[in-house]
């Protein structure tokens, strides 16, 4: 008898406790008297364009604001995982910061494919900017960055709710926007969905039940069923694969018990990719693997295969067979894309104003982050906007000139050892290729035991080629982000007397803080009930059924920003657990003309009378 008792009085007690501290929640504060900069409300115009500088934001005299209102300013452009990383490991009192970025969250993109089914929320996978700002006492601008003055370091931004552009000073800017997704020259992307956005993932969860919702009516016809059945993805990577998995989990798991059969019977998934396996990024074994288990659950994958055109009822494409090449068509209600990022307007806006600027997809910087040809120690790149170069031989004859201690123009064994640590620090990337030092002189060495230029020329040729560019996903993001807020951090407290102790040549980044060393530590994805693993620096990868799935989303629970979207998470997988997948379709219905719909980015500018999150 006691232990209900005491079951029932303890359930009371923490009852009772936390309707104290709710209650304790509700307040009203008062804000008499606010201090404001005049300059603030009134901005004085200047720069090319003669727009308003920003030199003073609205909230500089606010209280908790005043300890950087005299400090340097450090803009952000974006609020993604590298934006997010420098805000999480940036020193409080270090810098004046203020983020700029179109949407006032940071979402948690690897679980979006889960968003478009119901498996999660969108709001679990989302956590508002100011909260994460307000660590460093940053400012926030909903904006999106369009312009950029190197020469008088002003940014200029557009944000919606204003009539007129304006410009934001800065004395560190980092470009951490983003991408958008590549279009390969294929027509009829219009007719596609895209996943990189909380407005992406809510089309798409509409879409797909929109799709069921026709077929279960007797008034459709069996080929447009058939159609509006038919769910193709283009690009099997972990995005493409990962919504594949959950589509399929869905239909299995919630459409099976509570739609007509038939659906399950009659629907179909394919996905095409480029390469000769889904997954391509991974080991050949998590790769087939992951083919494996989408045979089973009869997901069409279509290997070495190219899209030539989408229309709104199919998909058209090549594949190469006995060495000809045969066109395809795939009946379509539902395209994704999935396939490759290109620059974003900014990014390629930046690109265009420097030189030697010379890659198609990204900002290239050098290993400390730093966009090439921008002045200096100024503007720095990172994620999935920024790709580090790997043109070894463009620094040759600087290289040289550091390491020819006896200007002859030929470098012997022990300048030799000297040029790879530099290239080794220079270019972190190369290290795996110029380990074993012996070994790479006596390769290209001349008969003199020797290195001319020619010979060093071809040298590095060889060592560029086998560099490879980091992959862009959010777990090099991350790391750079932390690696630029911890480094930004020891810039703003050291000076540039700190050459002298380290020994190394006039570079106020490099004297203070070593280059960017990325460490791969996993990779992993969702293939439907199950997951596999790539780690890749223990040699070894592993996949499995529903524990290498709780394991997933246990790696993903622990890499959320907040303790708030970890709670919501795991209610959102309890949830689905008992009550399955919500498949309500509620409605959008927005006061504005459809075109300002399909053309703006900033929902919050409509008004919004009925919305599903």
């Amino acid at each position: 008898l006691a232990a209900p008792v005491v079951i029932a009085g303890s359930l009371g007690v923490l009852t009772f406790g936390i309707l104290c501290y709710d209650a304790s929640t509700y307040q009203t504060k008062h804000s008499d008297r606010v201090p404001i900069d005049p300059l603030a409300l009134h901005p004085k115009r200047g720069g090319p364009k003669q727009l308003k500088i920003a030199e003073h934001l609205v909230d500089d005299h606010d209280e908790r604001f005043k300890a950087s209102e005299n400090k340097g300013k450090l803009v952000i452009v974006g609020g993604g995982w590298g934006a997010v990383g420098v805000l999480k490991h940036l020193d409080p009192e270090a810098w004046h910061v203020t983020v700029v970025s179109p949407e006032n969250y940071f979402l948690f993109h690897p679980l979006l494919p889960s968003a478009t089914v119901g498996t999660v929320e969108v709001r679990s996978l989302v956590e508002p900017l100011r909260k994460i700002i307000a660590r460093v006492s940053g400012h926030f601008i909903q904006a999106k960055a369009v312009d950029i003055d190197m020469s008088q370091r002003l940014l200029e931004v557009s944000s919606p709710t204003s009539s007129e552009n304006f410009y934001i000073p800065y004395d560190r800017l980092i470009i951490a926007c983003g991408s958008i997704n590549s279009t390969h020259g294929v027509p009829g992307l219009e007719n596609c969905f895209q996943l990189k956005t909380v407005a992406d993932a809510q089309a798409i969860r509409r879409r797909v039940m929109d799709n069921l919702e026709k077929a279960a009516l007797p008034s459709t016809e069996e080929e447009d069923r058939k159609r509006l059945l038919s769910f193709v993805v283009c690009g099997g990577g972990p995005t493409g694969v990962e919504f594949a998995s959950e589509l399929f989990d869905m239909v299995n798991e919630d459409v099976l018990e509570f739609m007509p059969k038939i659906l399950r019977d009659q629907i179909s998934v394919h996905i095409i990719q480029s390469r000769d396996h889904i997954l391509n990024t991974y080991s050949q074994k998590i790769s087939e693997y992951a083919e494996k288990q989408f045979q089973r659950n009869e997901i069409d994958t279509v290997l070495n295969a190219r899209v030539k055109e989408v229309t709104p009822d199919s998909v058209k494409y090549s594949q190469k067979i006995d060495g000809k090449t045969v066109e395809f068509e795939i009946p379509s209600g539902f395209t994704l894309w999935s396939t490759g990022i290109a620059m974003n307007p900014f990014t390629e806006r930046v690109a265009s104003l420097l030189p030697n600027q010379y890659h198609k997809h990204a900002l290239e910087v050098d290993s400390h982050l730093r966009v090439i040809g921008a002045p200096l120690g100024t503007v720095y790149a990172l994620g999935d906007c920024a790709t580090i170069e790997t043109r070894l031989v463009d620094h040759l004859l600087e290289i040289v000139e550091r390491c020819d201690e006896n200007h002859d123009g030929i470098i012997n064994d022990k300048e030799f050892e000297i040029m790879m640590k530099i290239v080794d620090r220079k270019f972190p990337t190369a290290h795996v290729h110029v380990e074993k030092i012996r070994d790479v002189f006596d390769k290209y060495a001349n008969k003199d035991h020797q290195l001319g230029l020619n010979e060093l020329a071809e040298m590095f040729l060889e060592i560029s080629k086998r560099m490879t560019a980091l992959p862009a996903t959010a777990q090099v993001a991350n790391q750079q982000g932390s690696y630029l807020g911890k480094k930004l951090s020891k810039l703003a407290t050291t000076g540039h007397d700190a050459a002298e102790q380290n020994h190394v040549y006039d570079d106020p980044d490099d004297m203070l803080y070593s280059p960017f060393t990325y460490k791969h530590s996993i990779s992993l994805a969702y293939i439907g009930n199950s997951a596999v693993f790539d780690l890749e620096n223990f040699s070894m990868s592993f996949a499995g059924g529903l524990v290498a799935m709780y394991l997933w989303r246990s790696v993903y629970w622990s890499e959320q920003v907040s303790i708030r979207t970890r709670f919501m998470l795991l209610l959102d997988w309890v949830k689905r657990g008992l009550f399955g997948r919500d498949l309500s379709r509620v409605c959008l219905f927005y006061i504005g003309s459809l075109s300002r719909l399909m053309s703006s980015t900033y929902f919050y500018s409509l008004t919004v009378l009925s919305y599903t999150t």
